[in-house]
């Protein structure tokens, strides 16, 4: 089944909306803290595990160089331990250090306190429905994106539609 272009356009005018709200809250949430919304988004990849730099910045969508400065800085606040990937020797794993645990874990509980607070007048069905089209749409976009990625001619985004 197709979306019909009209549309489609209202989708991506409430998704870059949706993009703004969030920038506000984060930037809102982030103030007094030690770590920006960036340095945050960093550590909640990290926290998902050790890896590689290069794979981190992939998911990020960012350079090398610009997450190799966010993993320096979060590096000498204590948060991440850098080490060399056994595998091969010139690439480094990143993981969380224990006080990076704990900031990832005050930066979420904030975070979801904070949004309770925002959606004080939704019920638990329109957060529930909300989470699971969310979550649909993001997998849609990264199963598009990961098949343009691999050269794959048989998927389409709405935009080509």
């Amino acid at each position: 089944m197709s979306v019909a272009p009209s549309t489609a356009a209202k989708l991506v005018y409430q998704i870059f909306d949706l993009q703004r709200a969030v920038r506000c809250v984060a930037a809102i949430n982030s103030r007094g803290q030690d770590t920006g919304a960036a340095l945050q988004g960093v550590l909640r990849f990290v926290g998902e595990g050790e890896s590689r730099a290069t794979h981190l910045a992939e998911r990020l969508g960012v350079s090398a160089p610009v997450l190799s400065r966010h993993i320096a800085e979060l590096e000498e606040q204590g948060y991440v331990v850098r080490r060399p990937d056994p595998g091969d020797g010139r690439a480094q794993l990143v993981a969380l250090s224990a006080s990076g645990v704990e900031k990832l874990r005050s930066i979420e509980d904030h975070r979801t306190a904070t949004l309770q607070g925002l959606l004080e007048d939704w019920t638990e069905d329109d957060a529930e429905d909300t989470a699971r089209t969310l979550n649909k749409l993001a997998e849609s976009l990264r199963t598009t994106a990961r098949a343009k990625a691999a050269g794959s001619t048989t998927t389409t985004t709405v935009a080509e539609e």
